[in-house]
Parts: structure tokens; sequence; C-alpha cells
């Protein structure tokens, strides 16, 4: 990640209304990560089976992805500041009544509700950044990086720490900071709707991003997307069970996944992208995250070795997250926004059905069994990508530009 001085020197000399948005998007992308370590507590204290708490990825993500096909629709039409304020507050009331509930079936509904706000929050924040930032917008995207990989990898440790008190504790940890992000962008970030010199966003079509899935390849990016998901959500959502730690211990292993993923999708798809085409990436990248989550099942009952398998995992999503997330931008013509809303959609499909499924494999078939059928789904994903070969010629273009290159690593990793 390479940047004159001027640009580093800039980054601490932003504009209070960015540091509020920056610091609020730390705290959405916890959220990814932020019940990971508390599953197993849940499923203890609320009498819940494994597939119940699976539910709480489930009812998150599918609600993430239906919301991702109007956040575009939304913010063009209410402006950026409305559209984060609803984001945040929708997420405080949610989680902070989550951490309230009396049992696993109100925390799956409440989730389902953080997953609104989350989908509103995240698909804003990073036009806000750029738009608000001074030292132009390669210190900006900068700031949002950090942003992004800080909140990645903080969210299960958070998770952990504060789940190792009770498994409350990271809802209403949640609820609290995203308070102070609520009141951080009130207080400091100017509404765009209400300065008449300000270029407003032109109004998107509420079916935009249903139609863009007709294009031939963004339906073969997602699609592929689909199946590649289940693996990541099998690794994420899944793992907690099998390990047996407690919640520090799963908040720490975690964090190792966090951290890898963050590297990678920030530093080496940037690098792999610039020396080969993107499609040779994905042809490398999803059979070696197939090799990974089948030694994974063999390893099962040696926690140390999973863990090992976790963490790499780590490393290979953070490649594929940006680099398919990039094809996505690249693949059609349409406006970005509407073309990430779409394969974010049906993206978040396959990981919201991974988790239950995951669990109930477990329970019929053996421990290590989930880890193999996404080890199989992922390759479904790479026979996808191998036969569509032909509609995504021009996914293979120039590198990108620093702005859409953070814009895809947002999107690639707000599962």
């Amino acid at each position: 990640m390479s940047a004159g001085h001027g640009a580093s020197a800039s980054i601490l000399k932003q504009p209070k209304a960015v540091w509020a948005v920056a610091f609020a998007s730390v705290i959405a992308f916890m959220g990814i990560g932020l019940v990971d370590p508390i599953l197993p507590a849940i499923a203890r204290s609320l009498e819940a089976t494994p597939t119940e708490t699976e539910m709480l990825f489930t009812s998150y993500l599918l609600v993430t992805g239906l919301a991702m096909l109007g956040t575009s629709w939304v913010s063009s039409r209410i402006g950026a500041k409305k559209t984060l304020l609803i984001g945040l507050g929708i997420i405080v009331v949610f989680a902070g009544a989550a951490g309230l509930s009396q049992n696993v079936e109100s925390i799956i509904g409440f989730r389902a509700g953080w997953g609104l706000g989350n989908a509103l929050f995240i698909s804003t924040a990073l036009a806000t950044i750029v738009g608000a930032a001074s030292g132009g917008t390669a210190s900006a995207i900068i700031l949002y990086e950090a942003a992004l990989g800080l909140g990645i990898a903080i969210g299960p440790l958070l998770g952990g720490l504060l789940g190792h008190l009770s498994w409350r504790g990271p809802f209403f940890g949640t609820a609290t900071l995203m308070a102070i992000g609520f009141i951080a962008v009130v207080v400091f970030l100017k509404d765009d709707t209400d300065d008449p010199g300000a270029q407003r966003p032109e109004p998107t079509r509420l079916s935009a991003p249903l139609r863009a899935l007709r294009q031939p390849a963004l339906a073969v990016l997602a699609g592929a997307a689909l199946f590649y998901n289940i693996g990541f959500f099998v690794l994420l959502a899944y793992s907690p069970f099998p390990l047996g730690f407690d919640a520090l211990g799963l908040g720490f292993t975690f964090f190792g996944w966090g951290v890898a993923l963050a590297i990678t999708s920030v530093f080496l798809a940037p690098v792999l992208t610039a020396r080969m085409p993107r499609t040779t990436v994905l042809w490398i990248a999803l059979p070696t995250l197939a090799v990974v989550l089948a030694a994974a099942g063999f390893v099962i009952d040696e926690p140390g070795l999973l863990v090992v398998c976790i963490v790499v995992g780590g490393l290979v999503l953070g490649v594929l997250n940006t680099v398919l997330t990039e094809c996505v931008m690249e693949a059609t013509d349409l406006q970005r926004s509407v073309a990430s809303s779409a394969y974010s959609a049906v993206r978040f499909l396959g990981g919201a059905i991974a988790p239950p499924a995951a669990a109930e494999l477990a329970h019929l078939i053996s421990p290590g069994a989930p880890y193999f059928a996404a080890a199989g789904s992922v390759l479904v994903a790479l026979f996808i990508v191998l036969f569509g070969h032909r509609a995504l010629r021009r996914v293979n273009g120039a590198p990108e530009p620093r702005a859409v290159e953070a814009e895809a690593i947002s999107v690639g990793d707000a599962a």
C-alpha cells in the first residue's frame, strides 16, 4: 500500500466528519465476526441446537443481501447522511434488543434487523469518506481500508473478550459503540441534501440490480460467488463448534483469521492482479481454498491443526473476496453500485444457507462432513468460472485505480 509522504501525512489531518464515519465503519465491519465466538455459549445458555444458533448468521446475511438490492435506490434519493444515520440507528436498536433476548428465536429476528442496518451503512460509507476527506482520494481510501481491516480483525476478538463475561456482552458493546458513531455522524457530517452546490447521485431504479443479473458476465460471477460463499461461511460460522474453545479462545482464533483476511485483501490481491489476469487468480485461489477446507475436514479432531486451517483459509479468502468483486466492477458497463448490489445479493444467499446446513450435516453424517461439502461447493464455483470464461474476457483489464480497488475490498468483505 504505497503512498507519498504528503498523502500519508494528510491521513491524520482529516475533517471531523471523516473520522466520525471511519469510526462507525470500524464498528460496522466488526459485526461480521462479532457473534462467532459466542455461538456455543448462546447454544448452552438458551438451550438451543447448533442449527438454531447458526441461524444468527442466516437471518443477518439473508436480510443484508436482500437489502443490498435497494440501498442504492435509497441513498440516491435521501442522501448519504440520512442513509448512514438510518443504518446506524437500526443497528443500535437491534443489537441492543438481541442482548436483551431471552430465547434464540428472538436473537435470530433481531440479527435480521441488524443486517438491514448494516447494508444501509456499509453501502454508503466509502463514498461519504471519499467525498468529505481532505488530502486527495488516495488518503481517504487508505483511511477507509484501515477502518475495514481493523473492523474485520477486531470483531471476533471483541466478541471473545466480552463474550468471556457474558454472551450478551458483544451485543451491548456493539449497540453502545454504534450509538457513539451515530452521535458523531449527526454532529460532524454535513447533510449533502441541504447543500445546493453538492453533486447529487442520479436516482437509480429499484429493479436495476435484478435486471443487471441478465448480463452473462455478472450472472457467471454471481453464481460462482454463491457457491464460494458457502465455503466462506462454513469456515467462519461452523468452526466454533468443532474447535470446542471458550469464547476467549474462539475470539483469538478468529482474530487471526480476520487479520489474515485483511492483509491479503489489502496487500496481496492487488499485487496478484497486477501480475496476472484476474481470472487466472481465481483459477489458482479457488482450488487452494477447496484444499484448505478438505484439510480442515481431515484434522477435525485436532484443534491446533484446525486453527491453522482457519487462518490459512483467511489468507485465501482475502484474495478471493477482493478479486471476485473487482471482476464484478469490470464485467459490465453498469453503475458500479448497481452491479455490486446484484452480485452481493446473490452471494449472500450462499452465506445464509451455509451455517445451518453445515450444522445439520455434522449432526447427520460426521463433524468433518461440512468441510468436505464446502470444499465441493468451492469446486463448483471454480467450474462456473472455468466454463464461463468467455463471458469474463473483459474483467482481465488493467489494474484498478485505488478508489475502485478499495470499493472492491469493502463490498467483498462486507458479508
